[in-house]
């Protein structure tokens, strides 16, 4: 949920804490926030689209720490949106800052954007590890801080909400998490990991003493996601910035008025009839109500994830609204094995699209997958009753929609989203496709990424996912990849085939500490970027994870890839650069045997899939484009070798969209 304004509150002041050396407990860990703490406090690229295998690296390295200090980690993930829509417009405007950063970044600014796939690539490490982790089925604040005092174990995250949260076991904010310290105790051969804890009675005691169950009052009257009051501007302006300082009312001084104030009070009931006295008679039932069904959010309970870690007894709490899905999804979900993306359209029937650092002059990357994404709402949908709670909600006989949201220039639009059920997939419906045989469930996968069967039988077992995405970003990007792009992206899959296989052969250990050092340096990074390409990627990128997604709807008729060795950006950014000063891929992977044939193995599949002369063709667009800009006919900005399609151009297309800004 978040309290705005609260963490650096806090973390400006040290009496909160208190000095620990942490080992030898359980710990339940915030996911969201981990990953996100990770990525981001480390320096990792942001501006080439990621770079999954150091980030995958950081997360191995981050829970041996843990395993080596005998702390036993158990992770809970968010899942789909707030299905109540109380967030949904806190989730609008955060999606606008999303868009505006990642434009900012693609300039050269700093600013903060989760490469697309980095939580996929955080589960598939939490699974490589066998670290306990569940998917809840909306936010997960509440079902952390309640499994947490079942067990009477700290809670480790970078969530405002767990100052508030009488956590028995206390809360690590991550900032203060030092585990890359590791360091051995004086008195025994145990490792610990030196941490800062926060103490709510600490917090309490430099207020007075107030009482703990004020605090719910003071979370919901600051404002947090889910809880905008603007009559509470009133009782502000005539209460709290007269105790604290004008200049910085709205900040830390606010929120340090504000708990002085209720510190005078002994129950949070005699605290909301004070509040309730500065308001307009008009506000003041439906500020009370609102306060009061807030603060319910912070009441803890026994959890139910409790079996489901100790016993894999499936989740019980299951909202309302997803009373009718299938047991095989209400289990796959909470294992991880579906996304909450997957959750968004059963239960919402919408899904906003993550903004990345592309070209924002270019419709979304996302338009690229729009055509596996209907496929995928087609299976979901298929058959069902529409949600009541979903904006998009139909009538019974018409055709599912799902309500879109992506970046269209630098604001954020959205479009309902036809589902597509193919002939292959008319007769199957959700609840059928677990028992479905595999031939069929692989036939819609397939077909939808617009291969032949064939290409099953043309590489190894875990990489027939990525190649036949590959093959479909070929023939739906736009612009559409020259023949260096693609071999940059190919080389990207070698390099970290070369790097999983972690084989003692010389020349395999050569070749990857030669191809280590084609990484764009750090130095470079904040220099002029190819933005152009950068969108190609951001397509691909976009592909690889909408497909992911279906061949889950789907039981995996193909075996999920391990996306860390499948991209990272700053390494195909440079080699595309190498490839254009005429450095070719044999070149760069000379000397290995392995590289060569596995990098033309995995080219030989992808070109089988695309008309011969596809890419003599570009070269002649493309030397064409060339002629035009001679005689200054050319447009800037429209990408290398042809004139990108317009929403409308697209549109016309697919003939599927139907766009609503």
């Amino acid at each position: 949920m978040g309290i705005h304004g609260l963490t650096s509150y806090v973390r400006n002041n040290c009496n909160f804490f208190i000095d620990t050396k942490l080992k030898n407990t359980n710990i339940i860990i915030d996911g969201n926030s981990l990953y996100y703490h990770l990525y981001f406090n480390s320096g990792f690229d942001i501006r080439h689209g990621g770079d999954y295998d150091l980030f995958a690296d950081l997360v191995r390295s981050f829970f041996k720490q843990l395993f080596l200090c005998h702390i036993n980690p158990y992770v809970v993930l968010d899942g789909g949106d707030d299905y109540t829509d109380k967030k949904f417009e806190t989730l609008k405007l955060r999606a606008k800052d999303k868009i505006r950063v990642a434009h900012c970044i693609a300039g050269g600014s700093n600013g903060s954007v989760l490469p697309l796939l980095t939580r996929d690539v955080f589960k598939t490490v939490l699974f490589q590890l066998k670290v306990p982790f569940v998917q809840c089925f909306a936010e997960a604040d509440w079902e952390v801080a309640s499994l947490a005092n079942q067990w009477n174990c700290p809670v480790l995250a970078n969530d405002s909400d767990f100052c508030v949260f009488d956590l028995k076991g206390g809360y690590y904010p991550l900032n203060d998490f030092n585990w890359r310290c590791t360091s051995k105790c004086k008195d025994s051969s145990e490792f610990y990991i030196p941490a800062l804890c926060f103490s709510i009675d600490k917090f309490c005691a430099h207020f007075s003493h107030m009482n703990k169950a004020l605090l719910p009052l003071f979370a919901v009257m600051s404002g947090n996601d889910y809880v905008t009051l603007p009559a509470m501007e009133n009782f502000f302006s005539q209460v709290i910035v007269r105790s604290g300082d004008v200049r910085n009312a709205k900040k830390n001084n606010r929120i340090h008025g504000l708990l002085t104030w209720l510190s005078k009070f002994e129950e949070p009931g005699e605290a909301i009839e004070k509040v309730l006295g500065y308001l307009v008679d008009g506000n003041k039932d439906r500020v009370q109500k609102c306060l009061c069904l807030a603060m319910e959010e912070y009441k803890l309970s026994e959890s139910h994830l409790a079996g489901f870690f100790t016993k894999g007894t499936p989740l019980s709490k299951v909202p309302v609204v997803m009373d009718m899905l299938p047991d095989w999804v209400v289990v796959a979900l909470g294992k991880g094995k579906l996304g909450p993306y997957v959750i968004n359209v059963l239960v919402l029937q919408r899904v906003f699209l993550v903004a990345q650092v592309e070209d924002t002059r270019l419709p979304s990357s996302h338009m690229c997958a729009l055509p596996i994404r209907q496929v995928m709402y087609g299976l979901l949908l298929n058959g069902r009753n529409p949600s009541k709670v979903g904006k998009g909600a139909q009538g019974k006989n018409t055709v599912p929609l799902v309500e879109e949201y992506y970046r269209h220039d630098l604001t954020l639009a959205k479009s309902q989203v036809k589902a597509v059920v193919t002939g292959s997939s008319e007769s199957l419906s959700l609840e059928a496709i677990a028992e479905v045989s595999l031939p069929v469930r692989l036939k819609i996968l397939l077909e939808t990424l617009g291969v032949k069967p064939c290409i099953v039988d043309a590489v190894s077992s875990h990489l027939i996912l990525p190649v036949a995405v590959t093959c479909y970003w070929l023939t739906h990007s736009a612009p559409k990849p020259n023949l260096m792009q693609l071999q940059a992206l190919l080389m990207g899959i070698v390099y970290g085939e070369l790097r999983r296989l972690e084989c003692d052969a010389a020349d395999v250990k050569i070749t990857c500490d030669r191809l280590w050092r084609l990484r764009v340096r750090q130095t470079d990074r904040q220099t002029d970027m190819d933005i152009n390409l950068a969108h190609i990627f951001c397509q691909w990128q976009t592909c690889i994870h909408t497909s992911l997604y279906l061949n889950q709807v789907l039981c995996t008729p193909l075996q999920q890839p391990d996306i860390s060795w499948l991209y990272s950006g700053t390494f195909v950014h440079q080699v595309f650069r190498k490839l254009k000063e005429d450095r070719s891929p044999d070149f760069l992977l000379s000397g290995c045997a392995v590289a060569c044939r596995l990098f033309k193995d995995i080219l030989s599949a992808v070109l089988s899939e695309v008309p011969a002369d596809f890419f003599r063709t570009r070269i002649k667009k493309a030397r064409k484009s060339t002629k035009q800009q001679k005689n200054g006919r050319s447009k800037e900005g429209r990408g290398d070798t042809e004139e990108p399609l317009s929403w409308q151009n697209i549109n016309n297309r697919f003939s599927l969209l139907t766009h609503d800004e």
